[in-house]
């Protein structure tokens, strides 16, 4: 019979292949910020593995890539040796989704066969491996959105692919957290209630960055605190209907993505300070702590990549610190809730 209680070895896994996941978004925006995400026009899960080997192979897969919309309105007259630079992260990019897979599956198996996965914990790894098979099927979806009439994706879709990569961290790490620090008595519910309140607004703010990255629109209105000489920029409301302006009119997708950061900053302040005046266990005030101070590192690193216009290390490390920050403030809710 298989005990109650996973061994840690189980976390270990859980935790290995979230950080699997955070760097998978890494690699997820290197792609999009070198626009490589369309090289790639077949799309074979299971027996595209390999790279093309040799030139032939190399021309026809240019070849398709030529009958893309990307590459007749962008890219017109690009080079094999160009092409091949593109190639290789949205490669990387999609090799390292399959290696997750296997990372995931393998281990889950041998655990199960080891006995070492308690009867509570089978259905979230099953829901787990799902939803990263799902992940696989989003993905291929969003770059189908980009070979037809168009030089990029579908913000839309992006901005689902990346919001289902944040949930299934998300899962992660609440099931990896589960088994190597189980919880007592639930924290006061101010700092309880804010955790919960930080962890939404972070989430929104996540997403509101998946609109920025799809419209491109952080290369606009490269100034701060104001938006070019306004705190609203002029043309906010300029779509008809109205709703539309919060999804594709490129100076309110990034007002909404500013005013979500700072409301996300001023409640992981406020959060701060109320664990740090309440009778809360030690492990809930690091987090806090690690939270605070994540929030002012992240903050800085958005105000730096907007006024230099989205350099591509600026931006992969805003990337990554968004999935920290996020990371940490689960870890946070974690803790005070009990």
């Amino acid at each position: 019979m298989v005990d109650d209680e996973a061994p840690k070895s189980v976390a270990v896994w859980l935790f290995a292949c979230a950080g699997m996941v955070v760097a998978m978004m890494v690699i997820g925006a290197i792609t999009r910020l070198t626009e490589s995400g369309l090289s790639m026009v077949e799309w074979r899960p299971f027996i595209g593995a390999w790279p093309p080997s040799g030139e032939a192979e190399w021309q026809r897969v240019f070849s398709l890539y030529q009958q893309t919309s990307e590459y007749q309105l962008a890219n017109t007259g690009m080079e094999l040796a160009e092409f091949k630079t593109i190639f290789w992260w949205e490669y990387i990019h999609r090799l390292w989704g399959r290696l997750i897979g296997v990372v995931f599956a393998v281990p889950f198996v041998v655990f199960l066969l080891m006995k070492k996965v308690p009867r509570w914990l089978t259905p979230h790894l099953v829901a787990l491996f799902l939803l990263g098979g799902l992940q696989g099927v989003i993905g291929w979806w969003m770059v189908k959105s980009g070979f037809v009439d168009r030089t990029d994706v579908s913000q839309y879709r992006l901005t689902i692919h990346l919001g289902m990569a944040f949930a299934i961290l998300a899962y992660l790490l609440w099931v990896a957290l589960g088994i190597v620090s189980p919880r007592s008595q639930a924290s006061p519910g101010g700092p309880r209630r804010l955790a919960w309140l930080a962890f939404g607004t972070v989430s929104l703010t996540v997403l509101a960055g998946g609109l920025v990255a799809g419209l491109n629109a952080g290369k606009t209105y490269n100034t701060w605190p104001l938006m070019d000489g306004d705190i609203v920029p002029a043309g906010v409301l300029d779509l008809s209907p109205w709703w539309l302006n919060g999804f594709e009119n490129l100076a309110t997708v990034q007002f909404d993505h500013r005013m979500l950061a700072y409301a996300s900053v001023a409640l992981i302040a406020w959060l701060w300070i109320a664990v740090r005046r309440a009778p809360v266990p030690a492990r809930a005030r690091r987090a806090a702590n690690a939270l605070a101070a994540m929030a002012v590192l992240q903050a800085v690193l958005g105000v730096a990549t907007l006024l230099l216009v989205v350099p591509l290390p600026l931006a992969v490390l805003h990337q990554a610190g968004a999935a920290l920050l996020f990371s940490l403030s689960l870890w946070t809710v974690y803790e005070l809730s009990g």
